[in-house]
C-alpha cells in the first residue's frame, strides 16, 4: 500500500511539474509563488477520481521497461552471436544444417535440466530442422564441473552425445563414482578420458561458456536461446515448439 501511495505522489508531482514547465518564464514565477500547491491538489484530486489513469501509467511504464530490457538483451545476443551459435568448440546436435538454432546451457546435476531433456529430445525428433548447440554450464558444485570436463573430453572418443544422454537420463544426484560408471557403460576408455580431461582446451571451453552466460545474465539452468528469445528455466514442449516456429517464421501469432 505504501509503495502505491508513493507512486501516486510521485506521478502527481511529475504532472504538476509538467504543468508548471509548460508555462512561460513570467508565468512560472507567478505559479511558483502562488499556485504550485493548488496545481498539485488539482492533479491529486483528478487521480483520486480517475485511478485508472494511474494504472494505465504504471502498465505503460512496465511495458516500456520490458521493451528496453528486451532490446538490450537482443543487442547482447547479437554481439555474442558467434560464441553462442557458431563456436567451433561446442558440440552441435540435431540437424547441423537446420534452419533454427537452439542453444542450451545446462548442468548435469540440475534436476530441471533432466526434466527438460526428454522435451528437447522430443522436439528434435518431431522437427528435423532444429540445430542444437550444447553449452556445458556447470554451476552446482565440483561434481558438476567434473561431469562437464568429462563430457567435453569424451568428444575425443566420439562419445559425446551418448555420454550426454546417459548423464541426463540418470536419476538422482550425480556423484563421482556414478560418473565413471556411466562413462564405462557408454564405452568410454576411462584412462584416456581422464587424460583428455586434463587438456587446457577443456577448461577454456567451460570458461568461455561462463563468460557468454554472464554477458547474457544467465545464472541458472537450464537456459535456452531459441532464435532471439532467451528463456531461463524449464520449458514445456508446446512452448518450446512455439518458440521454434516463431524463430523460423518471425511471427509470434502464426
Amino acid at each position: 500500500m505504501a509503495n502505491h501511495l508513493n507512486t501516486f505522489r510521485f506521478i502527481a508531482g511529475i504532472l504538476a511539474a509538467l504543468l508548471i514547465a509548460a508555462c512561460s518564464p513570467d508565468e512560472t514565477e507567478a505559479v511558483d509563488a502562488t499556485d504550485k500547491a493548488a496545481i498539485e491538489k488539482i492533479v491529486r484530486d483528478y487521480l483520486r477520481e480517475h485511478p485508472e489513469v494511474l494504472e494505465e501509467a504504471l502498465a505503460e511504464l512496465r511495458k516500456r521497461r520490458e521493451e528496453q530490457q528486451l532490446a538490450q538483451q537482443r543487442s547482447v545476443i547479437s554481439a555474442h552471436n558467434d560464441a553462442l551459435r557458431n563456436d567451433p568448440h561446442s558440440v552441435v546436435g540435431g540437424n547441423p544444417e537446420g534452419d533454427v538454432t537452439v542453444v542450451e546451457f545446462f548442468d548435469y546435476n540440475c534436476g530441471y535440466c533432466k526434466r527438460a531433456y526428454p522435451i528437447v529430445k522430443k522436439a528434435l525428433e518431431d522437427d528435423s530442422n532444429i540445430r542444437l548447440v550444447y553449452k556445458e554450464f556447470p554451476i552446482l558444485g565440483p561434481v558438476s564441473i567434473l561431469a562437464s570436463r568429462a563430457a567435453i573430453a569424451s568428444r575425443k572418443q566420439d562419445k559425446y552425445e551418448p555420454f550426454h544422454d546417459a548423464l541426463m537420463a540418470l536419476r538422482g544426484s550425480l556423484t563421482e563414482p556414478r560418473l565413471w560408471q556411466v562413462a564405462a557403460e557408454v564405452g568410454l576408455d576411462l584412462d584416456q578420458l581422464r587424460k583428455d580431461m586434463r587438456e587446457p582446451e577443456v577448461e577454456q571451453i567451460i570458461r568461455r561458456n561462463h563468460q557468454v552466460a554472464q554477458a547474457l545474465q544467465i545464472n541458472g539452468t537450464p537456459s535456452f536461446l531459441i532464435g532471439d528469445n532467451l528463456i531461463p528455466g524449464f520449458v514445456e514442449i508446446d512452448q518450446f515448439k512455439s518458440l521454434v516456429d516463431e524463430a523460423r517464421t518471425g511471427c509470434k501469432t502464426c
